[in-house]
């Protein structure tokens, strides 16, 4: 692992690091963000997980989330969204390849090769900062916009026992149904739609829930609002009577203004689960 940056920044430090990812086959870059508490010991870990197009930096210049994290005394992890470089599969269109993840495993091919999101952010990515920093990995919770917020929510459902809690601003809620999801796992798992399941936040609050409390933002004024498809996710956690607030913010687009406006409640919504006993 080699340090790219580390700057102080509300008596932490913003670091920008790089290491070679056994997952997606390549140099990987992510950003991780050490309240001044970890100077004395491990801290509890916020994950936030960005959407198309964005690389590691997006979340991390734009969210505003240091300094609610300061306050609370929680690290956070910004990974990139998709594997990078030369001999690394990619696509004209802004929505598959790089920076397009979607946070699956691909099993098609070009993709299949350096396209592992999931296990990126499900195991490689948690392992080194776990070795690196002063992290503790019993006390995690994860966020994501977008295309990230897909796969916090997935991620979460997914891995039960993992994470203390989620949320999201503005998920893509409903992928198999969406031309934003549709595409993608066609492109990255094939034909067969049983493997799409585990992808698709509406499907898997039918199936298995959340073991924890979850928050999810959208605005009302998000131009991509009829392909995040809310109500679907709405409608699954009413059905299975999840612990859950889903909120939609009047007049918000889906732009890092958005994020940024509703960052603290999210911050603090972590907090309180990170730090319960």
């Amino acid at each position: 692992m080699e340090t790219v940056a580390e700057n102080r920044c509300f008596d932490g430090v913003q670091g920008v690091y790089t290491h070679a990812s056994e997952a997606c086959g390549g140099d990987m870059t992510f950003g991780l963000f050490l309240p001044a508490e970890a100077q004395s010991g491990p801290v509890p870990v916020m994950w936030f997980l960005s959407g198309l197009t964005c690389t590691h930096e997006n979340a991390m210049v734009k969210a505003g989330a240091q300094g609610w994290a300061a306050e609370q005394g929680i690290a956070l992890v910004f990974p990139d969204t998709s594997p990078r470089g030369e001999g690394v599969a990619d696509d004209d269109a802004y929505d598959l390849g790089q920076g397009a993840g979607f946070y699956v495993n691909a099993t098609q091919k070009p993709w299949a090769p350096h396209f592992r999101m999931w296990d990126y952010v499900a195991e490689e990515l948690p392992a080194l900062i776990g070795a690196n920093f002063a992290i503790d990995t019993e006390r995690q919770a994860i966020t994501g916009h977008s295309m990230g917020g897909h796969g916090a929510l997935t991620l979460a459902m997914g891995l039960p026992g993992r994470f203390r809690s989620v949320s999201a601003f503005a998920p893509i809620c409903n992928p198999t149904a969406s031309d934003w999801g549709r595409k993608q796992l066609g492109a990255y798992l094939g034909a067969d739609e049983a493997t799409w399941t585990p992808h698709d936040a509406t499907l898997m609050m039918q199936s298995a829930g959340f073991d924890g409390p979850m928050l999810v933002d959208t605005g009302t004024s998000d131009q991509f609002l009829d392909l995040l498809c809310p109500e679907a996710l709405a409608a699954a956690v009413s059905t299975r009577r999840q612990q859950a607030v889903l909120r939609l913010q009047p007049g918000y687009d889906h732009s890092y203004f958005f994020i940024s406006t509703f960052m603290e409640d999210h911050v603090t919504f972590h907090a309180e689960a990170l730090y319960s006993e």
